[in-house]
């Protein structure tokens, strides 16, 4: 979240001498998004007044993911400036090359896979043997040997589908 915040505050701008509530709303908003205050690498002022009696100012914030070591700092380009009173602000964002999976598992609802699938898990469930759980090492193995069937089952009725930008989400 970036932009012209037209607040200051010491808590950016270290040459400005108050602290204001709006701030600490700003603060709250921005964590509500798990969003917190960025601090620049080079702390220039981000707004140049063209009026004498007024000073140059920190009004121009970036708030970014929380505790990400990737994104914690931005840059402040006041050689950017050209002809407006305020500067560039940047970031660089890694892009990491990650394998993004095309293919998804799934069982067509009211197909004859998804009866075969519920039909199967159904008579798991009636032959599992409660009638003797006496100790919690009987119950862990029943619930293996359920979530093996089950998996068996899911394997043998599932269809690979490919993911292109025409399917459905």
């Amino acid at each position: 979240m970036t932009g012209n915040f037209n607040i200051r505050d010491r808590l950016w701008d270290s040459s400005f001498p108050h602290h204001s509530s709006i701030s600490d709303d700003s603060l709250i908003i921005a964590d509500s998004f798990q969003l917190s205050l960025s601090m620049p690498t080079n702390p220039y002022s981000t707004r140049y007044s063209d009026t004498a009696r007024e000073a140059n100012s920190t009004i121009d914030l970036m708030f970014l993911r929380y505790g990400s070591t990737e994104l914690n700092h931005y840059s402040i380009h006041s050689d950017w400036q050209l002809t407006s009173d305020h500067t560039p602000l940047s970031i660089t964002i890694p892009i990491v090359d990650k394998i993004i999976n095309t293919l998804k598992l799934s069982i067509q609802q009211n197909s004859e896979q998804e009866t075969t699938f519920i039909r199967e898990v159904i008579s798991g469930i009636k032959n599992l043997n409660t009638l003797n759980i006496s100790n919690k090492e009987y119950f862990e193995n029943m619930v293996d040997n359920f979530n093996l069937l089950i998996n068996q089952v899911w394997n043998k009725n599932m269809k690979r589908t490919r993911i292109t930008r025409h399917s459905k989400q």
